[in-house]
């Protein structure tokens, strides 16, 4: 499946989980920061976790955000693809996988959800840690783009703002008051881990999270078909125009949507591509296997930069 990879209106770090609830127990897990790792992260949680040495129980939580989850069933499906339109970004080739079974949030995390993690916990991302984090050039004022003189070598529409963070997406001038209902953004993976942790869930596999995306079809360009525009309705929010310099917003967002909007294939999944970028349990990888793989897990390596 081709996700629309560059028509993408994103803001750094990133909006969607994909929260499963296959996880078992294990207190390693709830720690967030130097003792999470990507092998680790399949375990299951005790009944409670710690953050930022916050004791908690997330139960009523869970049972809420339970309500608002689709399940998957276990079986043998097919992803990637043999006709890639971007092979450097590993989209090949079409293999199979067989899963367990397993539940995925229907929307994207919203900024009210968030902070109902942070004010319970007191978490502090690390966008906030490390003092900045990046935001696409078209969602800044100008008097904001004349104070950066720093970007992204491939990437120039993305630059390094000062205290942006999931409360303040374009940075200190900025807010997510008339937003709570939209994705948070600005969050890492160990941030993403960590709310997962509080809410007794984890992250999808790659293979998961492409299993639930297709929404039961195979071999189509998008969710819900072939067509980017089915009956001339916007199916996602991304890029209208020129990319990076006009946004036409003819979906109607200049920035992100609301998380229940654009419901986007058979298994009633929102905003499944388009919106905000999406962090997976697993590695990143660009090489995959032909074989038959069973719940796989990419084990990739990190790399000092």
């Amino acid at each position: 499946m081709i996700l629309l990879n560059y028509f993408y209106k994103i803001q750094i770090i990133i909006g969607y989980y994909c929260l499963c609830v296959n996880a078992e127990k294990d207190n390693a897990y709830c720690q967030c920061m130097s003792k999470l790792n990507r092998q680790s992260i399949f375990h299951s949680l005790e009944e409670y976790c710690v953050v930022n040495n916050v004791k908690f129980n997330a139960t009523s939580v869970k049972f809420e955000k339970m309500k608002k989850m689709v399940k998957i069933n276990a079986g043998t499906y097919f992803i990637g693809t043999n006709n890639p339109i971007f092979s450097a970004d590993g989209e090949a080739p079409k293999r199979e996988v067989v899963l367990n079974n397993f539940y995925i949030d229907k929307f994207e995390v919203s900024n009210e959800e968030f902070m109902a993690f942070i004010n319970a916990t007191g978490y502090v991302t690390e966008a906030e840690n490390f003092g900045d984090s990046f935001v696409f050039e078209g969602l800044l004022t100008q008097s904001t783009k004349d104070k950066i003189h720093k970007a992204v070598a491939q990437a120039p529409w993305w630059l390094p703002v000062k205290q942006a963070s999931w409360q303040h997406p374009e940075g200190p001038n900025s807010n997510i008051i008339f937003r709570m209902d939209h994705p948070v953004v600005h969050v890492s993976w160990y941030d993403a881990v960590a709310y997962c942790s509080w809410m007794e869930k984890r992250l999808p596999t790659e293979a998961e999270w492409e299993v639930a995306c297709r929404g039961g079809l195979s071999d189509r360009l998008y969710p819900w078909g072939n067509k980017l525009m089915p009956n001339n309705q916007h199916r996602a929010n991304i890029w209208q125009g020129n990319f990076s310099t006009e946004n036409t917003e003819e979906d109607g967002y200049k920035g992100t949507s609301p998380v229940t909007t654009f419901s986007q294939n058979k298994y009633g999944l929102h905003n499944i591509v388009g919106n905000v970028w999406e962090w997976t349990a697993d590695w990143w990888i660009t090489k995959h296997s032909h074989d038959r793989q069973i719940n796989p897990v990419s084990m990739g390596r990190f790399y000092h930069l």
